[in-house]
């Protein structure tokens, strides 16, 4: 699991395997190559590297954290 981090620092998201999820467990989107897609198949944003920018790359959207193992959530 990775948390998807917004720019103030605030994790928003996080992703498990390639399904991006809301702090509330319901997906959200699926990370497909180097995008980020809605549940609909449309692209929403970029990813570069562990960066997520808009599809312009106008904007920086976050950051996704290190992997980490789920085996210590409660």
């Amino acid at each position: 699991m990775r948390g998807l981090i917004d720019r103030k620092g605030e994790q928003f998201a996080y992703l498990q395997g390639s399904t991006l999820y809301t702090l509330g467990d319901e997906p959200t989107g699926q990370l497909r190559g180097s995008f980020i897609e809605d549940l609909a198949g449309n692209r929403i944003w970029r990813v570069v590297g562990d960066g997520v920018y808009s599809l312009d790359g106008n904007e920086t959207i976050g950051f996704f954290s290190a992997p980490r193992s789920q085996e210590h959530d409660f």
